[in-house]
């Protein structure tokens, strides 16, 4: 009868494949010192990346923080992927992809942040389009992208 039992409890216990969301990515612009605002307020943050979108020259980069989380058994590496599509000088497009390993697991979401700045993001131009996904191996597990994409 116990032996009954056992089987019964390891047969619905059994490892479920990982599962994973991408939850928020939030663009921001970076200004000539490398801050995405000048006070640590909310107000201030949303303020100031208004500024950086109107004066392109104020600006000297762009950070994507990316927020996300995986449940159960996670197989592979995790990966961290941004992809990004702009317009260089001359109506050029130009397509880049920045990519992070993540540490899976844990009750609580985890960000990762990518930043574009320098010589790279003038080379790249106005960034027009992004998505933002989330890999274990070569399996897709959730994605968010802009409008645009």
């Amino acid at each position: 009868m116990w032996l009954l039992l056992v089987c019964c409890l390891a047969a619905t216990l059994t490892a479920q494949a990982a599962t994973g969301r991408v939850i928020k990515v939030l663009p921001e612009y970076l200004d000539l010192k490398g801050r995405n605002m000048t006070y640590p307020t909310l107000y201030d943050r949303d303020a100031y990346q208004v500024t950086l979108r109107r004066h392109p020259e104020q600006r000297s980069g762009l950070r994507f923080y990316v927020q996300w989380k995986t449940k159960g058994t996670v197989a592979g590496p995790i990966k961290i992927r941004i992809e990004l599509k702009g317009i260089m000088q001359g109506n050029q497009p130009k397509q880049l992809v920045l990519e992070s390993a993540g540490s899976p697991g844990g009750w609580f979401s985890h960000w990762t942040d990518f930043t574009l700045s320098g010589n790279d993001y003038k080379n790249f131009g106005e960034v027009t389009a992004w998505r933002a996904t989330l890999w274990e191996g070569n399996q897709l597990l959730g994605e968010q992208k802009s409008f645009l994409w």
